[in-house]
């Protein structure tokens, strides 16, 4: 043998035995040695407790789906006994997480390029604990920065970590949420036997997509969520699976707090990121106002109701989050909802966006959005309501405008036949609803009335303080026998309604926004029929009174009645209030307060051609809306021909009001003749 030969054979054999010796050692290497450096540095680098108390050990195995040369390369299989995660300093309690044993293998051939690639994780037993004290201060929060040092002067590392699969065992999970004043704890348990994700679901695989693993475990939850008790129950797999889309993990649960209920089943995918939400999800409670506190989406308050539909949700904490409610079905009251809602979590405002049905609306469930109780049992006990002032007519309940800017909408809806018993027929019902940075738009509201239309813009500028409001409102052939179904006398007549409105006003409720308004009102109604009958079956005290007092108890058939107010902070003043009927003339002046809701009316009467009406003296209406004071005038009596000659002289006033009669009215209508000839 060459000198050569023997130094290659001696190097050879020397690497060969240090090779053999370095296995020997990690073989038998006591790994509980490295426990309390691998406690610290991990603690360190947290910035909070980190323990592993008992055996820590490794077994080197080959890896069966490994092929070729790489199935000789054994990998470590490491396990872990009784480590503890704890909170972090400014959290009194101790523990936050336990794991009585955790199992998992490294690839060691991904070292090579400074990854650390765990295929599988197990966590046996686990017991957490979820705790937040504030919205600044919980456990799940992990700062490394702060527990690094300077975060500045820190290079990005080389290393990477990459982990495909988590399975876990039976474990609890208790939360204690002081924001939502959730205490909640939640069990998993084995079922004992698998169940197929399609014998709960009934589902085989949406959209050729793939197959969802089977439920492994039950969950029971129980404790009290916003000071209401809460239970639930549930279903999930047993292994999350991290790399990829490709193996859905299935999820089920029905929770209940108080009256509401949330029930879903389905899938997630990619749950590292909750990426690929799946579900069918079903709602149901006393209000959607109190689904607030549980989803952050901000809604009105409402009479009960119950959603079922279709939930896809990508979530994404840099770019925003996104949740599609589709093509779901429900109720609200007596009404059915159908639609689909999309919710983005995106910055400066989440956004709320979709498209809403009713097939048949109950415009009583419409009411608690201004604040009327729907009649069907409307759960607002927790909302502050201001009371009614004594002697008050004109509503005062408050706009809660507080959060209007939580969250921007743009949401449409339409209702087909609209519910109102018998006495205002409405139907086809759409609106346009825009809330962006507090100000909200309903841009239009259209609805039918009357065999009619009624077209307006809203606009409330919420973000205003007081908040800002204005209404242009117009109303177009209103007929009067369906205005008044159930009053016989006004099936005798086809006269019409007309009618403009635009108003602003500043103001946190109806009664405020009135009493500051500015604007002008117009209104003509022709061929109509009025009697005191027809005061006493509406209620209108005043109208009885004037009506009888002029045309005494005969039914008398009105020409035209025609208005053009103007409206200046609050008082309103009549340019022309008047109506023609067959005997008379009549010509209202004066003023009206929506601040003080006071009134003082002066109705002058005049009679036309033979038929002459005793009464020459005016009347008056004073006092409030709630208790008007009526009665005959004192003084001079009315010059004969004094009411004609004074609505002769509102030529500009009384050729406004023709814009309210549509072409193909035409000559058909009185209003249009008088008008005509008052403007001539």
């Amino acid at each position: 043998m060459t000198k050569t030969t023997k130094v290659i054979t001696i190097t050879f054999t020397t690497l060969l035995l240090l090779i053999v010796l370095l296995v020997i050692i990690i073989a038998t290497f006591d790994w509980n040695r490295l426990k309390p450096t691998i406690n610290q540095k991990v603690s360190a680098e947290i910035g909070r407790p980190f323990a592993i108390r008992g055996d820590l050990g490794v077994v080197w195995e080959r890896q069966p789906t490994e092929t070729g040369w790489r199935s000789w390369v054994p990998w470590p299989h490491v396990h872990a006994d009784d480590i503890l995660l704890g909170n972090p300093p400014d959290i009194p309690e101790i523990t936050m997480v336990h794991l009585p044993r955790v199992e998992a293998t490294l690839a060691p051939l991904s070292l090579l390029s400074k990854t650390v690639y765990l295929p599988w994780i197990k966590l046996v037993q686990p017991d957490a604990r979820i705790i937040r004290l504030s919205d600044k201060i919980n456990n799940w929060t992990f700062n490394l920065a702060s527990a690094s040092g300077d975060q500045k002067d820190a290079q990005p590392s080389s290393w990477s970590f990459q982990l495909d699969n988590i399975l876990f065992d039976r474990g609890r999970i208790k939360v204690n949420d002081k924001v939502t004043r959730a205490d909640i704890e939640i069990f998993v348990d084995p079922l004992g036997k698998a169940l197929a994700f399609s014998e709960v679901t009934g589902e085989k695989g949406k959209n050729g997509g793939p197959k969802a693993g089977d439920y492994v475990f039950g969950l029971k939850a129980q404790g009290h969520y916003k000071g209401q008790p809460l239970t639930g129950t549930g279903k999930i797999g047993g292994m999350l699976a991290l790399k990829s889309e490709g193996t859905p993990f299935p999820v089920q649960a029905d929770i209940r707090s108080g009256n509401t209920r949330v029930a879903f089943d389905g899938t997630v995918n990619d749950p590292m990121k909750m990426g690929g939400v799946d579900l069918r999800l079903k709602f149901s409670g006393d209000s959607l106002g109190q689904l607030y506190d549980l989803t952050g989406v901000l809604l009105p308050e409402t009479p009960p109701f119950e959603t079922d539909g279709h939930l896809v949700a990508k979530i994404d904490t840099d770019k925003g989050s996104v949740f599609d409610y589709r093509d779901f079905n429900g109720r609200i009251g007596d009404s059915d909802i159908h639609g689909t809602m999309k919710y983005s979590m995106i910055k400066p405002r989440p956004k709320l966006e979709g498209d809403l049905e009713s097939k048949q609306l109950r415009l009583a469930d419409l009411g608690p959005l201004i604040g009327v109780d729907s009649g069907k049992g409307t759960k607002t006990a927790e909302v502050k309501k201001d009371p009614q002032p004594a002697g008050k007519v004109l509503p005062y309940e408050r706009f809660e405008t507080d959060k209007w800017d939580v969250m921007d909408a743009d949401v449409r809806f339409k209702g087909g036949h609209i519910v109102h018993g018998s006495t205002l027929p409405l139907s086809d019902l759409s609106t346009h609803v825009i809330l962006e940075r507090g100000d909200l738009r309903l841009q239009p509201l259209k609805f039918g009335m009357a065999n009619g239309t009624i077209n307006a813009n809203i606009h409330l500028a919420g973000n205003k303080k007081p908040m800002q409001g204005e209404a242009d409102i117009q109303a177009r052939r209103l007929r009067l026998k369906e205005l008044m179904p159930n009053v016989e006398l006004m099936q005798k007549t086809l006269g019409e309604l007309n009618g403009d409105a635009k108003l602003r006003g500043t103001g946190n409720s109806v009664a405020a926004l009135l009493g500051s308004s500015d604007g002008n009102l117009k209104l003509l109604m022709n061929d109509g029929v009025v009697s005191r009958n027809l005061m006493e079956i509406l209620g209108l005290n005043v109208g009885n009174f004037v009506i009888g007092q002029i045309f005494g108890d005969d039914e008398v058939r009105v020409n035209c009645a025609a208005a053009n107010v103007d409206i200046n902070h609050g008082v309103a003043r009549p340019q022309i209030l008047a109506f023609d009927t067959e005997n008379a003339l009549v010509n209202v002046t004066g003023n009206l307060s929506f601040a003080t809701e006071q009134m003082d009316l002066t109705i002058d009467p005049e009679s036309k051609g033979i038929r002459i009406i005793t009464l020459r003296s005016p009347l008056y209406v004073r006092g409030t809306f709630k208790n008007p004071d009526y009665g005959v005038k004192p003084g001079p009596l009315i010059v004969r021909g004094a009411v004609a000659a004074a609505l002769a002289t509102l030529v500009t006033p009384a050729a406004a009001l023709l814009a309210l009669i549509s072409p193909s009215e035409g000559d058909a209508n009185q209003c249009h003749v008088i008008l005509s000839q008052m403007r001539k």
